[in-house]
């Protein structure tokens, strides 16, 4: 190696920067949290909650209460031991000092604290404390009240003891820290869902939640031990239940129709896990529905336990259907995707020694989970089908028509893959593609109708924007499969113009557009397109959604004429604020709306002599009204257009919420339109 003898090395001891106490925490958040967006501010709930659910978990408590607080402030408490005040010998201060102020720390790496929990890592209070601009703990404990307060993370003062106590418990009060998170809003619905979850899973506990951020007046959140002692009509929600993942498991079909009568529910305790519970049932539906939790911890991308779920169940079926003569033997055996349709399932584990894959715990590692699965389900669900014959058959029934479904639909996608190939069709002929083949800068706009397909096709940058023009309704796919959904020459027209294919061959990597853009009317007509365009895109292309490659376009509701100025309104407010904001000397009983079906009829209606510009207010009901300047300048235009990027917040609830509004629970869609008729906007 060569060396420069006239220059001193820049990287010796000194260049090493130590970070110490918390800091690494607010120096690179994500790594802790997984982002500082919306889902890492909501996961600072769910750490100090974990902490109290674990508590219950152990038997050592039964309620917890979760409030929002005015000034962006959460307060959760619980009815546990209280976290402990004495002197910790390692850290010669106070443990509760400890666990909130050191990375590491907590009652869950060892010894008696607890035998299962969620928070293993022990970072999940510290930090929460850390990304707070204000944190406060009072402990009930020992016959006394304990607290301390602390700022991003960094005590304010010793741990004191401020009064006596018959109670016990924990009470946390914490404000995320502006610097962290950008915007700092939380989401009621989005808590209440999660905490209804856990109710289900902690069979027993009972969970309420108080939303009190209109609570005008000041209170000292320590006044009382739970927030709803303070007697305040506010909204509020409270969760028990007794039945634990069987409920849960209803609660999810409520909108579905079983197929048989029976749910299936088994907890016992396997080699190496403290707790193994699954609950399932079929529904008459062709999705499913699978929930994986590891120590109450909701697992999104699944991992060992759901593994051995899925093993055990197609073994299971397979195995029953060969015994009772329900598979011929010239028939295949079920594959897993066969067994899945239709499926709503709840898996859950319980561990002493447990592993994630990262802090934000989206995907169990603990290999002893696999098996310890895979053998108590196995036998319990073995034994369902026997003591159940009339379930077993309806169930061996509906995944016979899902493997009968697999192959036509496989016969029908090659169909038109190989149709496509051969006859030099790869891309349909209604899309306009765009010259540049790098998809990162490519985006493709679904709109409705060949009028406006056309005007967008003239309007459009040809290099990076593609149009494809939609004749119509398109199929609705919530109940259809997938032979029949290729049928459908509009939807068969989508799935290649996207490029990612379809099914079991689908591949992200293939995506031809980065930006999927939905460009429906403003009017009912337009919005069910979109809702049957985007449910589509949630059960067959749901990594697109996730990934937020999916946009709808904001085209302006107006077009306002003020003398020679040109403005466009995005809503009724912008358009009254446009109208009444041009010149200060016009009084605005001087400005005279008047609605118009084009410019030229504008100009006819302005007189002369007045004082002040004529107002002209032409209402757009569709893209095609406007022509390809319009739809370029409001629409199309990157540096100008608004777009409304698509995100799945809670899947379960999006879920829930396509199958009663898209699927055949007539009664329960016709519920939910009463009861939110007084929220829709209508253009009558």
């Amino acid at each position: 190696m060569a060396k420069d003898e006239n220059k001193k090395s820049s990287y010796g001891a000194e260049a090493i920067t130590v970070l110490e106490g918390l800091e690494p925490v607010r120096k690179r958040p994500g790594m802790y949290i997984g982002t500082t967006g919306p889902d890492g501010l909501h996961h600072l709930i769910i750490e100090i909650f974990d902490n109290s659910r674990d508590e219950a978990m152990g038997g050592f408590s039964n309620d917890i209460e979760v409030v929002l607080l005015p000034e962006n402030r959460v307060r959760v408490v619980d009815n546990g031991r209280g976290i402990p005040v004495d002197i910790h010998k390692q850290t010669k201060v106070s443990a509760l000092e400890t666990i909130m102020t050191t990375l590491h720390a907590g009652g869950k790496f060892g010894g008696e604290g607890y035998k299962v929990s969620g928070g293993l890592h022990g970072v999940g209070a510290s930090v929460v404390n850390a990304l707070s601009i204000y944190t406060k703990v009072t402990v009930h404990k020992d016959g006394g009240i304990y607290y301390q307060e602390y700022s991003q993370g960094k005590k304010k003062a010793s741990v004191k003891k401020i009064g006596n106590s018959k109670l016990h418990g924990t009470i946390v009060v914490f404000e995320p820290d502006a610097e962290i998170f950008k915007e700092i809003a939380f989401d009621w619905d989005r808590v209440v869902s999660h905490m209804r979850q856990q109710a289900y899973l902690v069979r027993g506990l009972k969970i309420s939640c108080i939303d009190a951020r209109g609570f005008k007046d000041k209170f000292d959140e320590s006044d009382v031990f739970y927030f709803r002692e303070l007697g305040l009509e506010i909204p509020s929600q409270t969760f028990y239940f007794e039945g634990g993942l069987l409920s849960l498991v209803k609660f999810y079909n409520q909108f579905q129709k079983p197929i048989h009568k029976n749910v299936f529910y088994v907890e016992k305790k396997a080699e190496g896990v403290e707790s193994v519970e699954i609950s399932l049932q079929y529904v008459d539906d062709i999705s499913a529905r699978i929930l994986a939790f590891a120590n109450n911890i909701y697992n999104p991308e699944g991992g060992t336990h759901l593994t051995g779920f899925k093993t055990s169940l197609t073994r299971s079926l397979n195995n029953y259907s060969r015994k009772n003569n329900l598979l011929k033997e010239s028939e295949d055996n079920f594959t897993g995707e066969d067994v899945l349709e239709g499926l709503t399932a709840v898996v859950s584990v319980k561990m002493r020694e447990i592993q994630f894959e990262g802090q934000t715990k989206a995907k169990l590692g603990s290999m002893e989970a696999r098996g310890a699965v895979e053998a108590v389900f196995g036998e319990a669900f073995g034994a369902f089908l026997e003591e159940n014959p009339d379930d077993a058959k309806a169930i061996i029934s509906k995944v016979v028509l899902a493997l009968k479904a697999r192959k036509a639909a496989k016969a029908a996608k090659d169909s038109v893959l190989r149709k496509g190939a051969l006859e030099g069709m790869t891309l349909p002929g209604k899309l306009a593609d765009c010259q540049s083949k790098d998809a990162s800068e490519s985006e493709v706009f679904i709109v409705e109708g060949d009028s406006a397909g056309g005007t967008a096709k003239t309007g459009r940058d040809r290099k990076t924007q593609a149009i494809l023009p939609l004749r119509g309704k398109i199929l609705n796919i919530e109940r259809a499969r997938l032979d029949r959904m290729l049928a459908s020459e509009q939807i068969k027209n989508l799935v290649v113009a996207i490029g990612t294919a379809i099914g079991d061959t689908f591949d992200l990597s293939k995506l031809r557009y980065h930006k999927i853009i939905i460009a429906t009317d403003a009017d009912v007509d337009g919005a069910h397109i979109r809702t049957l365009i985007l449910t589509l895109f949630y059960r067959y292309f749901k990594p697109l959604v996730e990934g937020g490659y999916i946009y709808i376009a904001q085209p302006p509701l107006f077009k306002i004429k003020k003398g020679k100025e040109i403005f466009y309104a995005y809503s009724d407010e912008e358009k009254k604020k446009i109208i009444g904001k041009e010149d200060e000397a016009v009084e605005i009983e001087q400005v005279e709306e008047v609605a118009v079906s084009s410019e030229d009829a504008a100009e006819e209606e302005t007189e002369k002599g007045k004082k002040g510009p004529k107002v002209a207010v032409q209402r757009y009901k569709g893209l095609g009204e406007m022509n390809a300047e319009e739809l370029w300048e409001t629409t199309m235009d990157p540096a100008r257009r608004i777009l409304k990027q698509v995100k799945i917040d809670d899947a379960q609830e999006a879920d829930k919420i396509f199958d009663m509004l898209m699927g055949t629970d007539v009664p329960s869609r016709k519920s939910f339109i009463q009861s939110n008729a007084k929220m829709a906007n209508l253009d009558i």
